[in-house]
């Protein structure tokens, strides 16, 4: 069932998600300023909780959800992307992307096992499109882009339990989008702050107070004016598109990142990188096209 305002809701997801894109530049930033072992990822994270926790508090005192009792979905789509943050860390950008988005089919297979959903012809195009354009972007160093080091590996988990964090958007019903953003900030806070002493062999240990306070405008800035508003929009578009239809116009985050990735760092950008990001683009335009209409 088409959402009455599903071409501007697409069109709004697939900028927030491209916004994404650029994402693992503030990461580099932040650890270059001494915000190593994620903890930059983390900062932001909890400037999250304590922007959004007023609101919560208000809407508990009128006997509203803040989203503190949705720990699954928190957990899952907050996990599924702290994961992917700090892949950033440990991996080239685009290995990243690419291998976090295969999200594409997480979401397929879940919404075949979970929601009773078979996907239509329409999805196997798109789908298709999409992930060949992701195959000619890494077909040069592998045939198949398997995991080679733990960045790879998070970056592989953290799509699963995204894509898993967008079904359970899709089926449970909330008070709006405020319950959905706060457990993704409050939840993902505590697996942050689990995952950096778990892999603190990989990210290093936690840095001194100082270099918070160095950066600590930074954090505030991209955390209020990026980091909150475009995960609105990322969060919410699930439960009105659909998860599948959404992970596909996720995938304009891979475009962004491998041109920025190409143009800011030594990381290639060529043919490959310019007819796989347009075989993406254009998996996204007719995923949003080609999605089923209202019955009548």
């Amino acid at each position: 069932m088409r959402h009455p305002h599903h071409y501007k809701i697409a069109f709004a997801l697939a900028i927030s998600a491209g916004a994404w894109g650029i994402y693992w530049l503030p990461q580099r930033i932040l650890e270059d300023g001494g915000l190593t072992g994620g903890w930059g990822t983390i900062a932001q994270m909890i400037i999250g909780v304590l922007i959004l926790s007023p609101i919560a508090v208000w809407r508990k005192i009128k006997g509203r959800t803040s989203g503190l009792e949705l720990p699954i979905t928190g957990l899952l789509a907050g996990g599924g992307f702290i994961c992917y943050a700090l892949s950033f860390l440990l991996t080239d950008v685009v290995r990243a992307l690419i291998l976090f988005y295969m999200t594409p089919i997480w979401t397929t297979i879940f919404e075949m096992v979970f929601l009773k959903k078979k996907p239509g012809l329409e999805r196997a195009l798109t789908l298709g499109l999409a992930l060949g354009g992701l195959w000619v972007v890494f077909s040069k160093q592998t045939i198949i882009p398997l995991p080679e080091n733990m960045g790879d590996w998070l970056a592989l988990a953290g799509g699963a339990l995204f894509a898993a964090g967008m079904i359970r958007l899709e089926i449970v019903k909330t008070d709006g989008v405020f319950p959905t953003i706060f457990s993704f900030f409050f939840y993902g806070s505590l697996f942050n702050i689990a995952a950096g002493f778990i892999l603190s062999g990989y990210l290093g240990p936690m840095p001194g107070i100082e270099a918070f306070t160095s950066v600590f405008t930074f954090l505030f800035v991209i955390s209020v004016f990026y980091f909150i508003p475009t995960g609105i929009v990322i969060f919410w578009s699930p439960s009105k598109l659909g998860a599948g239809l959404c992970s596909i116009l996720f995938l304009s985050e891979i475009v962004v990142g491998v041109t920025s990735s190409g143009i800011l760092t030594d990381e290639p950008f060529g043919w490959r990188e310019i007819i796989g990001s347009s075989m993406i683009v254009l998996g996204g335009v007719l995923a949003v096209v080609l999605a089923p209409n209202p019955k009548n």
